[in-house]
């Protein structure tokens, strides 16, 4: 089993709480950050641009994506604009379709060639990644990330796709492929098994990582440690 430090893989964090995304970045097996509208809400985050500048004053190194919240593309584009404004560190998520299943296809076109770095999100489909692909500016760093979590809560496999995304991207040296919405630890073994650029993790995920290399024999006994102090504590009887 490969240690946290040998992996190739780049492990982003991906959350909205301000203390736990500053604790993140400040690991050095961190490489970069992600957010989106789900998790800042979740997080109780009431003004987005307050939110982000609050957290890109703190974080300067690392790239940092934050997401286009609009339906309509002529607002998106707007929005991406700004947010890029807001730091050299800055990756803007333009999803794959808005709501009406649209393609962003032309949009992501057209930010590329103006240079902006572009996280085009919420892919499900190598038929997607190829077109996305095929949209960017040779020279304008882009992330492009595919919710293999999702993929495999829908029953199939995402190792044997994500690893055909590896490949449509092999010769594309500005594109970065992320494995997203990771649902255990093991998905960021996968990931770098099979060459992937970024897998972006969430606090709860990375907190596993501690168990790495665990004895298993001792983590057995750990389990039945537990049952047994809990079934004391609850006073169960027969």
């Amino acid at each position: 089993m490969k240690n946290v430090n040998d992996l190739k893989v780049k492990i982003f964090a991906d959350g909205a709480d301000k203390a736990g995304m500053l604790d993140m970045a400040s690991k050095t097996f961190i490489k970069g950050l992600t957010t989106n509208p789900t998790l800042m809400r979740k997080a109780g985050v009431k003004s987005y641009k307050n939110f982000a500048l609050d957290i890109l004053s703190e974080i300067k190194q690392k790239p940092i994506s934050f997401e286009v919240f609009s339906d309509d593309f002529n607002e998106m584009e707007r929005q991406a604009l700004e947010i890029a404004s807001w730091g050299e560190n800055v990756y803007v998520k333009i999803p794959v379709t808005n709501t009406k299943q649209e393609p962003a296809y032309d949009l992501v076109n057209k930010l590329s060639n103006q240079g902006v770095k572009l996280n085009v999100t919420a892919l499900m489909t190598n038929d997607q990644v190829k077109k996305v692909a095929e949209r960017l500016h040779t020279s304008t760093p882009c992330y492009i990330s595919v919710f293999a979590g999702r993929v495999a809560d829908t029953g199939i496999d995402p190792v044997p796709q994500m690893r055909a995304a590896v490949g449509l991207l092999k010769e594309t040296p500005n594109i970065e492929l992320i494995w997203a919405s990771p649902r255990e630890l093991l998905n960021i073994f996968q990931a770098d098994d099979i060459g992937c650029h970024i897998i972006t993790v969430t606090n709860d995920v990375l907190k596993k990582l501690e168990l790495v290399g665990k004895d298993l024999d001792q983590y057995s006994l750990e389990t039945v440690q537990m049952f047994y102090t809990d079934a004391l504590a609850a006073n169960f009887h027969i």
